[in-house]
């Protein structure tokens, strides 16, 4: 597979997953996490391993936040052999009990390629700034 498609795949994934979570659809995205993925938490402050820990935090967020608007955009991709590492940044608008909340940031999701396609393996949150909207 050249350059250009592996790139394009990891893109399509990204997008993937984020229209899924989006859709409050965390059970969907078993099958693109890894058992074992890990995430560090914003500022490196804490890490979830596996994948019931990945889900859950999607889950918690879906479950108590209503999401207004999401926009992403500044992709940027890069591939060795069968790893891609996927950032972008991004905008959301979304409320929680407590108020509204307005958070900006770049995410980055790192991916193997296995046989049945591309699973996420790791996750990190970077220049995360939220404040009251």
């Amino acid at each position: 597979m050249r350059q250009e498609s592996k790139q394009k795949a990891a893109a399509e994934m990204m997008r993937r997953i984020n229209r899924v979570w989006l859709e409050g659809d965390v059970e969907g995205l078993a099958p693109m996490v890894h058992p074992e993925i890990v995430m560090a938490l914003p500022g490196f402050t804490g890490r979830m391993e596996g994948r019931d820990a990945f889900l859950a935090g999607f889950r918690d967020f879906c479950q108590n936040a209503k999401i207004h608007e999401f926009r992403d955009h500044d992709y940027q991709i890069d591939i060795a052999g069968n790893t891609a590492v996927v950032t972008f940044q991004y905008e959301m608008l979304y409320e929680r009990s407590d108020g509204r909340y307005h958070s900006t940031g770049r995410d980055l999701w790192v991916f193997q390629n296995h046989t049945d396609g591309l699973t996420a393996v790791w996750r990190t949150m970077l220049d995360l700034d939220e404040k009251l909207a």
